[in-house]
C-alpha cells in the first residue's frame, strides 16, 4: 500500500520510540499525516511579506483582516484575532495553558511527562480522531454496559468497532470482576478501552480504592503482554460531589503505568466550564517513558486527522476562554456554578431517601458525580410509556433508555427537583394502573 513520505516518516519516528504505539494505530492512522509541505508551508514563508497572496481571508486594504461591524461590535476582543484561523493544533497559548491545568487539577501528574494537549472542536470531535488514528473495521472496543448514545454513531457506525460491554454495577460498587475479566482474558493481543467518568448516563465515579484497582487491572493486563488503547472521556471531569470518590483523572496514573498502555485523555471546557457551544475539547498523550519525538509525531498524526476532517478549532471560543482562564476571579466563578449543582445532587439524594414509595415504581441506580442520574424501573412499567405521560400530562422531559431513565438534574432548577420526582412516581403509578 502506498503511503506518502510524510506520513511513513511519522510511522519510522513512532517505530522507533514505542513499536507498541505504533501497532495500537489503525490503518487510518498510519497513513495520516501533517502536511508541512504544499499549502500551509508556503502560507508560513510568506508571512510578514509586503504582499502575501497565499492565505484563504479577506483583507482589507489597510492590511486587517476583514470582519462585520454587526459582529465585530459585539465581541470584545481585538477583530484581528477573534476571525482569524486558528492554528491547526491548536492556539498555542490555550494549548500550554490546558497542560499547565491539568498538573493543577490532578496532583498525581507531578514529576509526569505526557504530549501538550491538541485542541479539537470539542469531545466528541475528539473521540472521533481517535476512532479515525486506532479503531479499524472489526476491532474490539471495551466499555461499560452503559455508555454515551452517541459512541455508537463515533466507533461503531464510522469506523467498524464492536463492543464489548462490561457490567458497571455490582450492586451499589464498581463491578472490577466484570472489568478485570474483559481486560484480562482472552488470547494475549491489542486491547481497546474507554472509561467514562463521571459516567454518562448514569452518573457514577469509582471511589479512589475502586480507581486503583481498574488501574491495577490494566497494569496486570499490560504485564502479561497486552497492549492497551485507554480512552478517558473526562467529558465531566471534576464534578464530584462526595468523599472518598476518585477526583483525579485515571490519565494521571495511567499516563506512565506500563509501556504497553497508552493513555489518552479527552477532556474540555464544555461541562466543566459550561461552555456548551463554544466547541473546544483537547488530546493529551501519556505512555511510560514515552519521549518528546514520540509525543511530537502523535501530535502530528493527530494535526493531519483534525486538518483533513475540520482544518482547525474555532478560534474565538480559543481566545475567549483563554481571556478566562487568565482571569483572577476564574476558579471563584467556577466554585459558585459547582456549588449549585452540588446542592441539586443533595436534594436529589434527599428526595429520594425520604420518599420509601418511590420503590414502587423506581431505584436509582448509584451516582455520585457529573449532570445525571438513573432511575432503573421496576418490573412491568414501559419507560417510553413513563417518558410520553410526563411529556402530555405533567409538563417534564425525561430521557428513556431501555426502560432506564436518564435524568439530567443539572438541567433542573433547585426548586423544581421535588416536583420532578414526583411526577416520575406518579407517570409510573399512571401506566402501570395503579
Amino acid at each position: 500500500m502506498y503511503r506518502n513520505p510524510q506520513a511513513e516518516s511519522l510511522n519510522d519516528t513512532i517505530k522507533e520510540e514505542s513499536k507498541i504505539v505504533y501497532e495500537l494505530f489503525s490503518e487510518k492512522g498510519k497513513n495520516i499525516f501533517f502536511p508541512k509541505k504544499g499549502i500551509l508551508s508556503q502560507t508560513e514563508q510568506a508571512k510578514g511579506k509586503k504582499i502575501n497572496a497565499t492565505i484563504g481571508s479577506a483583507i482589507e486594504n489597510d492590511g486587517t483582516l476583514m470582519c462585520l461591524d454587526s459582529i465585530g461590535s459585539v465581541v470584545n476582543l481585538t477583530r484581528g484575532s477573534f476571525v482569524s484561523y486558528a492554528p491547526g493544533f491548536g492556539n498555542p497559548e490555550i494549548r500550554k495553558k490546558w497542560q499547565e491545568m491539568l498538573y493543577k487539577k490532578n496532583p498525581s501528574l507531578k514529576g509526569k511527562s505526557f504530549s501538550v494537549p491538541m485542541t479539537t472542536a470539542a469531545l466528541t470531535h475528539g473521540l472521533s480522531m481517535l476512532g479515525y488514528l486506532f479503531i479499524d473495521d472489526g476491532n474490539t472496543l471495551c466499555l461499560s454496559d452503559l455508555y454515551w448514545e452517541n459512541y455508537d454513531l463515533l466507533f461503531r457506525n464510522a469506523y467498524g468497532a464492536v463492543f464489548d460491554t462490561f457490567s458497571l454495577f455490582n450492586g451499589e460498587r464498581f463491578n472490577i470482576d466484570s472489568f478485570r475479566e474483559k481486560i484480562l482474558s482472552g488470547p494475549k493481543g491489542v486491547r481497546k478501552v474507554i472509561l467514562n467518568f463521571p459516567n454518562n448516563p448514569s452518573g457514577y465515579t469509582p471511589s479512589s480504592a475502586e480507581a486503583m484497582q481498574i488501574v491495577s487491572a490494566i497494569k496486570e493486563s499490560a504485564e502479561a503482554g497486552n497492549k492497551i488503547l485507554a480512552i478517558l472521556d473526562d467529558a465531566y471531569f471534576n464534578l464530584v460531589y462526595e468523599e472518598g470518590i476518585e477526583r483525579e483523572s485515571l490519565f494521571a496514573y495511567l499516563c506512565d503505568i506500563h509501556e504497553n498502555v497508552l493513555a489518552v485523555k479527552v477532556d474540555g471546557p464544555t461541562k466543566e466550564d459550561y461552555v456548551w457551544g463554544f466547541r473546544i475539547g483537547f488530546v493529551t498523550y501519556g505512555i511510560k517513558n514515552g519521549s518528546r519525538k514520540l509525543y511530537d509525531a502523535l501530535e502530528q498524526k493527530t494535526g493531519g486527522a483534525i486538518r483533513g476532517n475540520i482544518s482547525n478549532a474555532p478560534n474565538i471560543s480559543q481566545l475567549l476562554l483563554l481571556n478566562a482562564y487568565n482571569s483572577p476571579e476564574y476558579d471563584h466563578e467556577k466554585e459558585l456554578k459547582y456549588n449549585t449543582l452540588k446542592e441539586r445532587y443533595i436534594l436529589v439524594k434527599k428526595t429520594l431517601a425520604q420518599k420509601n414509595q418511590y420503590a414502587e415504581c423506581f431505584t436509582a441506580l448509584p451516582f455520585n458525580s457529573g449532570y445525571f442520574m438513573c432511575v432503573k424501573l421496576a418490573g412491568g412499567i414501559d419507560g417510553e410509556a413513563v417518558r410520553s405521560v410526563l411529556l402530555n400530562d405533567f409538563n417534564t422531559g425525561i430521557i428513556n433508555l431501555n426502560n432506564l431513565l436518564r435524568i439530567a438534574f443539572a438541567a433542573v432548577p433547585t426548586d423544581l427537583i421535588p416536583e420532578l420526582f414526583e411526577n416520575i412516581y406518579l407517570a409510573c403509578k399512571k401506566v402501570a394502573g395503579s
